[in-house]
């Protein structure tokens, strides 16, 4: 019988791709198309992907595919020929990980989801059909001159905090569902306005900009493959970047850097700092950003409490951590779910 899931332990997986010598390549990729059968797809991606030893997270649903991947060098024409074998993704644009060390991922893990982007969208005439226009880099770059433009970052606060569009605004909420209907809200009265909607790879912008269409918005942009491939225009094209900072990315690197601008601060002591990193307790694994010298203070912990749980015996913490529910711990919004911790540190 093929492989179709992976049965080794994570551990052993990790230690064998940071052994590896070939260079990977990371690429993430999206398309909106009818899938019939999600589970027989799955499947047979799974097993063709698995065969070029490809690692990453890859969603199926009966609305398309989206997937963040690693591959060999040597088995990337392969892979994308495989890709381009399918139909509605020939010709597909894969868009190549600007700040790569090709550590990104170790397994390779393909699911089947209600949608690919959760959206929290129940109206039965919402249509993808229906969309905003495509910019590229330059475009963007011009509208963004346009003072009848508003830009709009449909990502989540961690994403945000670390690096932006200049003058984009933020819609506060923990979740792509929620800020569908508050991007709404937030530009009432801007229906004849240039409307540009974007986030890391083009998947949540490209269903936000349709959403918007169909509330009733008039002159609706997102941005063609995201933030990575507006820094990859920029790049060859030598535009200036509107983006400035980091773009945070969903894989074990956290983030590749689009400029030298650091906007965010450290959550601890308040430095200017931009690297995120999850808390070393199992019990927390908490996404938040730490300067250098506060991960020595507190052992790559979020809090006292962390740190103090991380030295008690193996045992110990096992039983602390039985029936915790960490949530959305690993990848949420920091500046709520960190502060209360903070404000504890700072005060003992």
């Amino acid at each position: 019988m093929s492989v179709l899931h992976n049965k080794i332990s994570n551990a052993e997986l990790k230690r064998k791709m940071m052994e590896e010598t070939e260079n990977r390549v990371t690429i993430s990729f999206y398309c909106y198309f009818t899938i019939v059968d999600p589970k027989s797809f799955r499947d047979w991606l799974y097993k063709n992907l698995f065969a070029l030893k490809v690692f990453g997270r890859i969603y199926i649903a009966h609305e398309g595919i989206n997937a963040q991947i690693s591959v060999p060098e040597s088995n990337f024409e392969a892979m994308k020929q495989l890709l381009y074998s399918i139909e509605p993704l020939n010709g597909l644009r894969l868009n190549i990980a600007i700040d790569d060390d090709g550590k990104s991922f170790w397994v390779l893990r393909i699911k089947v989801r209600a949608r690919i982007v959760a959206d929290g969208i129940d109206d039965p005439s919402f249509s993808m059909q229906n969309k905003g226009k495509y910019v590229n880099a330059g475009q963007m770059n011009e509208l963004l001159n346009d003072p009848n433009t508003i830009v709009v970052d449909m990502r989540n606060h961690y994403e945000y905090e670390v690096g932006h569009f200049v003058k984009a605004l933020e819609v506060p909420s923990d979740t792509f569902r929620d800020q569908l209907p508050m991007a709404v809200d937030m530009l009432k009265g801007n229906e004849e306005k240039n409307i540009i909607m974007y986030c890391t790879g083009g998947i949540r912008c490209e269903k936000a900009s349709a959403f918007m269409l169909h509330k009733g918005f008039n002159n609706v942009f997102h941005l063609e493959g995201g933030i990575i491939n507006y820094a990859r225009q920029v790049k060859e094209a030598g535009l200036e970047s509107k983006f400035i900072g980091k773009n945070f990315v969903f894989d074990e690197r956290l983030g590749e850097r689009i400029t030298e601008d650091i906007i965010a601060h450290c959550h601890h002591c308040g430095k200017p700092c931009d690297t995120h990193t999850n808390c070393k307790n199992d019990g927390c694994h908490l996404l938040f950003i730490q300067c250098k010298e506060c991960a020595t203070k507190y052992d790559g912990c979020c809090s006292i409490e962390c740190k103090d749980t991380l030295h008690m015996p193996v045992e110990r913490q096992k039983e602390i951590r039985k029936g915790i529910d960490k949530g959305q711990n690993i990848f949420n919004k920091s500046k709520t779910r960190l502060r209360p911790k903070l404000k504890d540190i700072a005060g003992s």
